[in-house]
């Protein structure tokens, strides 16, 4: 799927200074203190820089550390891996793919039911869009992540 995602100066500029030393620098937030690790609304996760969809709420689920956590992608297209040897650990960072933004990181003691994953993501590297914003913001071809969600609530 062609995408028009990129790196926007416009948006680059308007980042907080926490969502740029996030973003740009590679930072990580403190735990318990991001705008989404206790988020429970229906919607998706877009990089705050590309506006790209990164994670969904379907795939969200606690896993105490205070962070966003996600068993997967959205778009696995959307998100790079990279061997991250800082801190004298090895680890694997998750980028976006077209803003390039540090998004965090992806481990292996994530949910074993549902693929192993732990995508711990920095609240301040994405912006949530609500379910019931999504065909207003351009996202409408998500709203069918939710079609199982609704018909079994």
């Amino acid at each position: 799927m062609k995408s028009n995602y990129h790196k926007n100066p416009e948006a680059v500029g308007a980042l907080s200074p926490e969502q740029y030393y996030v973003t740009q620098k590679n930072g990580t937030e403190r735990p318990f203190t991001g705008e989404y690790w206790d988020n429970h609304e229906p919607g998706i996760y877009v990089d705050v820089v590309s506006g790209e969809p990164l994670f969904a709420s379907v795939d969200k689920f606690d896993s105490g550390t205070g962070w966003p956590s996600f068993t997967k992608p959205i778009e696995r297209d959307n998100v790079v891996e990279k061997r991250d040897l800082s801190h004298l650990m090895i680890r694997t960072e998750v980028r976006s793919a077209h803003g390039d933004s540090h998004l965090g990181h992806v481990f292996k003691d994530g949910p074993r039911d549902r693929g192993g994953l732990r995508y711990c993501i920095n609240s301040a590297a994405l912006r949530f869009i609500h379910l019931d914003d999504l065909e207003a913001e351009g996202y409408g071809q998500y709203r069918q992540l939710f079609t199982n969600q609704e018909a079994q609530a």
